[in-house]
């Protein structure tokens, strides 16, 4: 047995979640080592989407540029319902003024993985193939982990931190005995890669619902090419499980969409899971542990709305600035208590509403079927009609809505706007094309905003303790995005508020800092 190199975070899996977990802790210098049990990135996904939230935190490190000069803005998606277009929406315009992202995007995570592995390797971390999770011992000053290469000999890494990004089958989650509770749905779904011609291949998402078939119909870079997710023939699946191909699936809805399949570059199946992990953290009642779950080893559910993969990359940026300030002793450890509860809530609402969606869209049941068939294609292009529906669908999409009301780091109320929320996205008119207030976000540290002008003793405050203040210039877009006018917002570095104050007052923002250890110097 041989001892490794140190770390102070062991990353254990090398997908989105783990990658960006380790992009960012390294921006923020931790010491970080990231392994994965695989030869290779992945060469097939079903992750399509990168919802809008995830290209802000992208922006945040300098990440969403690239990211979009890759993949796919997607202009409208379409539902149809036994043969018959019901409802176009277009996406465009639904998240104006929310985002500096307001559209929907296609980046398949094969190609997103490599990306992120390209930019680790540019900061000078190399994922390490080939390299199992073994075993974990956990110690009240760190964690001493055995990892297995493929030639069967064991390192061992002592690091201060363990994070879990190793998949629904989580050797960690394993290792800590924790619960991962939930179910899996009737059918056997497939995803193909797909060169196609036909009326539907025109750069627009396609949903198309049926007695007994789903399909799904998503654009890549390429125009002549589509990603495919529909469902397995059920005596296909109960014939010949393990050989399962292209002349397996169901093609009814194929044919009544006139899509005409010339090649089929890849092609897998899978079953559909909804799962979520008892605890995000280790430890018992007594004491916390020092390792964490996120992404897919911490919750799994349906592919409606493209949550999944963006979920794990919201999770990671949850973690990875309170790790690094732990480690930097810029605040207590006590705020590693707080990924669990806001990561968890999310979560759990996740896979409750994509397994109401996802259970109407894909059972056999004679409900089901009323509802896709009859009740959707009847209510749904009314409420698409209506501009508040269209615009709470982008919110709830893009994960532009995600808030951290409840949790110990959140205080206070100025305007609509309260400690928990992400910073609502104002853009400035200024003579600076782009400028908005999302810009000083790329220092990824805890900073003062005041949406107007700040008095003497605020800047006093802000100088001693080396905390950031920005001031914006009053404009009346700053209240219709729900600011207050002087009142004091104090950011986390992951772009959430976490203290609003209605006045500026040295006092409310110096304890604030005090109660949570909170050290900028």
């Amino acid at each position: 047995m041989a001892a490794a190199k140190p770390a102070e975070v062991l990353i254990v899996g090398a997908g989105p979640t783990g990658l960006v977990l380790a992009l960012w802790l390294t921006r923020l210098g931790v010491q970080v080592r990231i392994v994965d049990r695989g030869a290779a990135p992945g060469t097939t996904s079903r992750a399509l989407a990168v919802q809008a939230r995830t290209l802000e935190f992208y922006r945040q490190f300098g990440l969403a540029d690239s990211v979009i000069a890759r993949g796919r803005e997607v202009s409208a998606a379409n539902l149809w319902v036994s043969g018959r277009q019901v409802a176009r929406l277009v996406l465009g315009p639904m998240g104006k003024g929310i985002s500096p992202y307001p559209y929907a995007f296609i980046f398949p995570q094969d190609e997103h993985e490599r990306l992120l592995i390209d930019r680790l390797s540019d900061a000078g971390v190399r994922v390490e193939r080939e390299t199992a999770f073994v075993g974990l011992e956990e110690r009240d000053e760190g964690i001493i982990a055995r990892l297995e290469r493929a030639d069967g000999r064991v390192d061992v890494c002592e690091a201060a931190f363990v994070a879990g990004c190793d998949g629904a089958h989580s050797r960690l989650r394993e290792a800590l005995s924790i619960g991962f509770a939930g179910g899996t749905y009737e059918h056997l779904f497939y995803v193909a890669d797909v060169e196609a011609d036909g009326p539907v291949m025109n750069g627009d998402i396609h949903v198309a619902l049926d007695r007994t078939d789903f399909l799904a119909v998503f654009p890549l870079t390429d125009p002549h090419r589509a990603r495919l997710v529909g469902t397995v023939r059920p005596e296909a699946e109960a014939d010949r499980r393990e050989s399962l191909g292209w002349d397996d699936v169901s093609t009814r809805v194929i044919e009544w969409m006139r899509i005409l399949v010339k090649r089929v570059n890849w092609f897998s199946t899978y079953h559909v899971h909804h799962r979520v992990a008892n605890r995000f953290r280790s430890g018992d009642r007594f004491r916390s542990g020092r390792a964490f779950l996120l992404g897919d080893a911490a919750h799994v559910h349906s592919p409606v709305g493209g949550q999944g993969m963006n979920t794990g990359i919201g999770d990671a940026v949850n973690l990875a600035w309170k790790l690094a300030a732990v480690l930097r002793q810029r605040a207590g450890v006590s705020i590693l208590d707080t990924y669990e509860p806001e990561r968890i809530a999310f979560a759990r609402r996740l896979v409750a509403t994509t397994d109401q969606a996802f259970t109407g869209v894909s059972s056999s049941s004679v409900t089901a079927r009323t509802l896709r068939l009859h009740v959707v294609p009847a209510l749904l292009p009314r409420l698409l009609s209506m501009q508040a529906v269209r615009r709470l669908a982008f919110r709830t999409v893009s994960q532009t809505a995600i808030n951290y009301r409840g949790s110990a780091l959140s205080e206070g109320r100025a305007g609509r706007v309260q400690g928990g929320d992400r910073l609502p996205w104002v853009p400035l008119d200024t003579p600076d094309r782009g400028a908005d207030n999302f810009t000083p976000l790329m220092s990824l540290e805890w900073q003062v905003h005041i949406y107007g002008n700040a008095v003497p003793e605020i800047r006093a405050v802000c100088a001693e303790r080396h905390l950031a203040l920005h001031e914006f210039g009053w404009q009346p877009a700053m209240e219709r995005a729900g600011l207050r006018r002087d009142a004091l917002y104090l950011l986390r570095p992951d772009g959430y508020v976490a203290l609003a104050a209605p006045e500026q007052s040295a006092p409310t923002l110096t304890d604030y800092l005090r109660k949570r250890a909170i050290r900028l110097s």
